[in-house]
């Protein structure tokens, strides 16, 4: 408002005037107060600006004098600080700026921060956002560090001396008594050779395999590290990143194999320092010499004489790319398996797996330019290997004894197969070696007497027997048999063969009736589970020969193809009398009689009969069809130390003890494991009483009676099966349990078709039972085994269940045949019913895998089990392995 005011005017003498007066107040210093100086502001309310360009004379002076006069002494005094506090030219104070005022004006500037963040003079989210110098320099101080740390490692790390680490302990495995049975481990099993005893072929194979650049690195891979580093970090996989120099520093200059960070981050360092002070050569030597290839065979040397009977410098380059694929891990390339560590290493996949890594390896090997293609050519297949036991102290049934062992500590996660591959473990094992010996010199005795392959080749070849001998009280594995010799042959025969059981099942029949009970035929299914009775040893079932078997509540039982089963017994012989044929559960165990068995199976249900075995001690994975009729009569094919500690159970009175080969062991730093009892009670002392009164009938008058010990009570079962491949005898007395079995097999590990031969004619006898052989070698054993300990007695059974199917009048039972009295005889196999056609070989073996000289059991064993199932053979293909609506049933008795 005040810049569109006339201007008063002025006279130029009045400018000159104010000029002088101006000078003269500037040059005096003071200045004189608003309104003293005549100026008509104070009088007529004008603007500063007004009266500084009024002249009382009347005149106007030049424009902007004083104006530039004021900015003139601004500029020479930093004025422009006061300008920047004063209100805008021709304004009022206070009043906020106009448009375009107040331009060019910044704020002070911040102060400096040596880390700028968060960001000055950022707003928003650009704040948060770091500069490009700040994250350079995080960057570069960060590698910095790293170098620095490093560096100091490098400098603070020392290389462990060889012979401190490199040389393998021994493991001292003792008997029960505390006397030493064997040391073994990898000492006894290494044998340093120099490089030049080393073929190239070796040398190559693992460098092409396992780390290429080896004459060119520096020792370490570090995008491998990188990768095993991030592993361990996230709790993932720690191996793998490893060099060959890293791998020989590991191995041989090591202690500690522990899979950690700080571990791993101390083998780079002492693997740096060893690229840089030792030689290659040295190196590939160290590390052939230390590496493990399996078989207890530390280093080159102990591997080509564990594989081939041979020194290393005698290997050609396809064995030589063979033991380049152990150093993977054995356990899964051993061409002859290793399922005592993993059922998954069979010979016949790890043979594969072997062979594919060995190929792979001799392709490298060309490719690198190792090995010339016309000589890489030669090796298409595996070499010819030798079998896996080269230790002269494992023979006999000391390798068996040694591997059960072992077995144990590393599936109970004990010990690891690494820790126990090192060595330095006491392990104090249950076996007793008196009851060792007697069990193997009682399967010597009738193998020498009755077994002759040079005579009856094509009935007594590829006989084979198998024991197991467990502690009723503890669970403790006393005595195995596991072959004639764990240096020839393998395969322990204690463990799981795959031989059926036969009608030693029976017992879990019984149990699991005596426990829960059959079921109401008048209820529904689910009601049914819940309203049961108890059945006693004089409850009545048929004992008709080709029995119509049926559902508890009293339809026919009918397979997938709806076809009925009929269950035949053995002789084809109908027990008790018609029209109704009915005999106590006593004597149908006595004479093994399957149609009663087999419907009582069904009665209670089968899956109470497969809960009563589980609870006895046996595994689920051995169990095979469950939910066929004949699942009651032995289709199934447990180990026979499972089957021996099952029936130990009885023996307690009900409790059960898992069996277990391992008391305790220690190392240099203190105790490792002690064995703790963990006792379950399976059965009441009522159940599993009563099922020892009914099978000491069968020792006492039944088809065991080959196994009677004079002075003591024992209780026991028989059991043979289809097509007489195998056979059976379990029994016990109060301080002992003991599983026998016997059966044929070429289980040689190049043999790709393994099967269960027949036993017809073996010994010189008409057919295999289990009360002949098995029962013989149980009785001679048993009669060592408990010489010099008192005769106990089994506890006096109590009162249980009910009579079922009670028929007000008495029941005479026939007299059994002349051959049943003394020995088993197999019954027939189970046959269809006339209005189902009769199966085909191709339907039988569609189960089976059998060969195809096709036809069906000629009925010969009592009801008869096929031949053991596959893994595809059981209820995932609707059938549980023992033929189509109830062609073959279950064991002899």
């Amino acid at each position: 408002m005040s810049e569109h005011r006339r201007k008063l005017p002025q006279s130029q003498e009045g400018g000159r005037a104010a000029a002088r007066r101006g000078q003269s107040g500037s040059s005096s210093g003071r200045r004189a107060p608003r309104g003293a100086t005549g100026s008509p502001s104070g009088l007529y309310g004008v603007s500063a600006q007004e009266s500084e360009s009024y002249d009382p004379g009347g005149e106007e002076r030049p424009y902007g004098g004083r104006a530039e006069a004021r900015r003139a002494a601004q500029r020479s005094t930093g004025g422009s600080r006061r300008r920047a506090a004063e209100p805008p030219r021709g304004g009022r104070r206070g009043a906020p700026p106009g448009p375009g005022r107040g331009r060019g004006r910044s704020a002070p500037p911040a102060k400096k921060r040596f880390i700028d963040y968060p960001r000055a003079g950022k707003y928003g989210a650009a704040r948060w956002i770091p500069s490009w110098k700040l994250v350079t320099g995080l960057f570069i101080g960060f590698i910095g560090s790293l170098v620095g740390i490093a560096g100091v490692g490098y400098a603070m790390v020392s290389v462990p001396d060889v012979a401190l680490s490199a040389t393998a302990q021994n493991n001292v495995y003792y008997w029960a008594n505390g006397d030493e049975m064997v040391a073994t481990g990898g000492e006894t099993n290494r044998q340093e050779v120099n490089l030049a005893q080393i073929p190239k072929a070796m040398q190559y194979a693992v460098i092409s395999q396992e780390n290429k650049t080896f004459y060119t690195d520096s020792g370490i891979d570090p995008k491998g590290i990188a990768r095993a580093v991030f592993n361990m970090a996230r709790g993932g996989n720690t191996q793998g990143g490893s060099t060959i120099t890293q791998q020989y520093v590991k191995n041989a200059r090591l202690d500690d194999q522990s899979q950690t960070i700080s571990r791993k981050f101390k083998e780079i360092f002492i693997s740096i320092k060893v690229g840089a002070t030792v030689s290659k050569d040295d190196i590939m030597a160290g590390y052939l010499n230390s590496a493990y290839y399996g078989r207890n065979a530390y280093g080159i040397q102990a591997a080509a004489r564990a594989y081939f009977d041979k020194d290393s410098d005698d290997l050609n380059p396809g064995e030589c790319a063979f033991l380049a694929a152990m150093l993977k891990g054995s356990t899964y390339f051993d061409p002859a398996g290793a399922q005592a560590y993993d059922s998954a290493a069979t010979p016949e996949a790890n043979q594969k797996r072997a062979l594919r890594q060995m190929q792979d390896t001799l392709d490298k090997m060309v490719e690198y330019g190792h090995l010339d293609p016309t000589e890489r050519a030669k090796y298409t297949t595996l070499p010819n290997w030798k079998n896996p036991r080269s230790n002269s102290d494992l023979k006999g049934q000391i390798g068996y004894l040694v591997d059960l062992a072992r077995a144990y500590l590393v599936n109970n996660d004990i010990v690891s197969a690494d820790k126990l591959q090192r060595g330095g473990y006491s392990i104090y094992t249950t076996f007793d070696k008196k009851k060792v010996d007697e069990l193997e010199k009682a399967i010597i005795k009738v193998r020498k007497a009755k077994i002759k392959p040079e005579q009856r080749p094509d009935t007594d070849k590829y006989v084979q027997f198998g024991g197991a001998s467990v502690d009723p009280k503890t669970g403790a594995i006393k005595a195995i048999y596991g072959g004639e010799d764990a240096t020839k042959h393998f395969t322990n025969n204690a463990d799981a063969t795959g031989a059926q059981v036969g009608s030693t099942f029976k017992t879990f029949v019984l149990a699991a009736a005596m426990k829960w009970g059959v079921r109401d035929p008048d209820l529904g299914e689910s009601q049914a589970q819940d309203e049961r009775t108890v059945v006693n040893a004089k409850s009545l079932f048929s004992g008709k020969n080709n029995l119509k078997i049926q559902n508890y509540d009293g339809t026919v039982w009918k397979d997938k193809d709806d076809k009925e089963w009929l269950q035949e017994n053995d002789g084809k012989e109908s027990y008790g009398s018609p029209p109704s044929y009915k005999i106590d559960l006593r004597e149908a165990m006595q004479n093994s009689v399957n149609s009663a068995f087999v419907q009582l199976g069904m009665d209670v249900g089968l899956d109470k009969v497969k809960e009563a075995a589980i609870d006895a001690g046996l595994r689920p994975n051995s169990l095979t069809g469950t939910s066929f009729p004949s699942f009651s009569i032995g289709i199934s094919d447990p180990s026979a130390l499972r089957m021996a500690g099952a029936y130990a159970t009885f023996a307690a009175s009900g409790k059960q003890n898992d069996p277990y080969s391992v008391q305790r062991v220690t190392s240099k730093d203190g105790p490792v494991f002690t064995h703790k009892l963990d006792t379950k009670e399976a059965f009441e002392p009522k159940v599993a009483d009563n099922v020892t009164d009914v099978l000491q009938t069968v020792v006492e008058k039944g088809t065991g009676t080959n196994a009677q010990l004079p002075g003591r009570q024992v209780a026991g079962k028989t059991g043979t099966t289809d097509g007489n491949k195998s056979a059976w005898f379990v029994g016990y007395t109060p301080q002992l349990s003991t599983a026998i079995s016997m059966f044929r097999m070429d289980d040689n590990e190049k043999n790709k078709n393994r099967q269960f031969l027949e036993m017809y004619g073996t010994g010189g006898e008409a057919k295999i039972h289990g009360a002949s052989f098995p029962a013989e070698i149980w009785h001679d054993y048993m009669a060592q085994a408990l010489k010099g300990l008192p005769a106990e007695d089994f506890p006096k059974p109590e009162p249980i269940g009910e009579i079922v199917n009670e028929d007000p009048s008495p029941t005479p039972t026939p007299t059994p045949s002349e051959s049943e009295s003394a020995t088993e005889s197999p019954s027939p196999t189970p046959t269809l019913t006339t209005q189902s056609p009769s199966p085909t070989s191709s339907e039988t073996c569609r189960f089976f895998g059998c060969d195809d000289s096709g036809g069906t059991s000629d009925g010969g064993t009592d009801g008869g089990v096929s031949d053991t199932p596959t893994a595809t053979s059981t209820e995932e293909n609707g059938n549980n392995g023992n033929g189509n609506g109830g062609l073959f049933g279950g064991s002899t008795g």
